[in-house]
């Protein structure tokens, strides 16, 4: 199946008053960029045709791959001066670069590789900036058993803040951690049927146009997901993998721990 990814926008939040062009899914987990481990997960589970929508600091991603060094997460043998590799990352990935815009929103960029799709009935996508344990095939099987058109993976709202219950004269009747209300978030992971394209206008938002369309006729499930789940719209959150990742404790990386949970 197929995988859209959304790697284009600026990434404001994780500039951290740099200049720079680096794009949110080129900042490094790691030995590799996040956008690598999303795609990893996913060609763990057998999904290894990718449709990269490309858009702000593109260059960046391209460089990464058409100069891609497999030593740098991979076991190899150096004899009489060459490179042996014992495993390999990205040798049977197929990955398809396509300019989507610097300015266009989720919805329009997927629009504008729907051609690259070969109208597959089903297909995946993301923002390539979220790291998930979540269980991809039971996502998928779930999906496809549904009379849907969109699947989006929910899961429990990641704020430390507390909501406040007032009454009338201003006391204080309850105080609730956001993370214990009876709420879900968008995850970000995307299992999709060509049926999303008929309500993404020009310009259009997936969520706030596809999603909610679909939403609206009863034809958007969503998968709950209460394991691992870690945004990097920050420099702190990045950081905060970054950390995780080189202390070992990095639950994402399925290809790590998961060979009962491979897919052809």
């Amino acid at each position: 199946m197929k995988v859209v990814l959304f790697c284009g926008g600026y990434g404001m939040r994780m500039r951290n008053g740099t200049s720079d062009d680096v794009p949110k899914p080129m900042a490094m987990v790691g030995p590799r960029p996040l956008i690598w481990h999303v795609m990893r997960y996913y060609a763990h589970y057998g999904h290894k045709e990718f449709i990269l929508c490309l858009g702000y600091g593109a260059h960046h991603i391209k460089d990464f791959f058409l100069n891609y060094e497999e030593t740098t997460s991979n076991d190899f043998v150096l004899r009489k001066g060459r490179t042996e590799l014992l495993s390999t990352d990205i040798a049977d990935w197929t990955i398809t670069f396509a300019q989507t815009g610097i300015e266009s929103p989720i919805g329009e960029r997927l629009r504008r590789v729907r051609h690259h799709l070969d109208g597959d009935e089903m297909f995946l996508a993301n923002y390539a900036d979220v790291l998930t344990d979540a269980p991809l095939p039971e996502m998928i099987d779930n999906f496809a058993r549904r009379d849907a058109g969109a699947s989006m993976m929910v899961v429990p709202p990641q704020s430390s803040f507390h909501c406040v219950d007032l009454g009338e004269d201003g006391l204080v009747g309850g105080i609730t951690a956001v993370s214990d209300m009876p709420l879900w978030e968008n995850g970000g992971y995307f299992v999709l049927r060509q049926e999303v394209f008929d309500h993404i206008p020009e310009n259009g938002d997936l969520v706030a146009d596809g999603c909610a369309q679909l939403a609206k006729r009863g034809r958007l499930v969503a998968h709950q997901h209460r394991g691992f789940w870690k945004p990097t719209d920050t420099v702190k959150e990045r950081a905060a993998l970054d950390e995780a990742y080189a202390r070992g404790d990095r639950p994402w990386a399925v290809w790590e721990h998961d060979n009962a949970g491979v897919h052809a």
